[in-house]
């Protein structure tokens, strides 16, 4: 299994910012934007549900249809590739039952196997007191795989801004997700920053480990 040292991951993590200025003449290879892309893939959720879809726009048309609803942020069309982190319409049953069969043919299980596991995700976020707040909860998992994401690039060099400053009924109906039952939640653009980005080289500001962490 391959690991990275302590030393290199706060590197990684230090390097990253939220770039301001991308090089719109920089644009992310195949081979690592398949690997960011599976990366999304491999985020955790609660259960393993996967209550999202990631649309990933890099049609220049598309992406300038985008910003004038994000704020104007030019990030969003001098980027190499936009994500819009989406989360269902409806967190059901057959979203559930997806799930069980999946599991069972990925880990060649027999579907009665895992009546258990199903009764118990039904018993909780379909039809249990979090039932209620179904939305809320795929936002939160939503949330999980937008911070994997931009760590995953940065261990890549891949620059990423996330954004939540932009109109999402109007990304609705730019992309055609309500009728693909979805809506968006969040966004992050992810390419290579400009070499002119004064935020670059800005300090990060975190209250110190002491303010924040506490041993129990």
């Amino acid at each position: 299994m391959f690991t990275i040292s302590p030393t290199d991951l706060l590197a990684c993590l230090q390097w990253r910012y939220a770039t301001k200025q991308f090089d719109a003449t920089k644009i992310i290879s195949a081979e690592t934007w398949s690997a960011l892309e599976d990366a999304l893939v491999l985020s955790p959720s609660s259960y393993g549900l996967q209550p999202w879809q990631f649309f990933v726009i890099t049609d220049p048309a598309v992406k300038s249809a985008l910003r004038p609803h994000s704020w104007n942020q030019a990030q969003v069309t001098d980027c190499s590739h936009h994500v819009v982190f989406a989360i269902r319409d409806a967190v059901d049953m057959p979203l559930v039952d997806q799930l069980i069969t999946r599991t069972a043919e990925v880990r060649s299980t027999p579907i009665e196997s895992l009546a258990f596991y199903r009764d118990m995700i039904s018993s909780d976020i379909i039809n249990g007191p979090r039932s209620q707040q179904s939305a809320h909860w795929a936002g939160l998992q939503t949330y999980i795989a937008l911070g994997n994401f931009m760590t995953c690039a940065a261990l890549l060099g891949v620059d990423t801004c996330p954004m939540e400053g932009f109109d999402p009924l109007k990304y609705d109906e730019i992309l055609g997700l309500p009728e693909k039952g979805f809506r968006a939640l969040v966004a992050c653009s992810a390419g290579y920053r400009s070499a002119t980005d004064k935020y670059a080289t800005s300090r990060k500001v975190r209250f110190d480990k002491s303010h924040i962490i506490q041993h129990i």
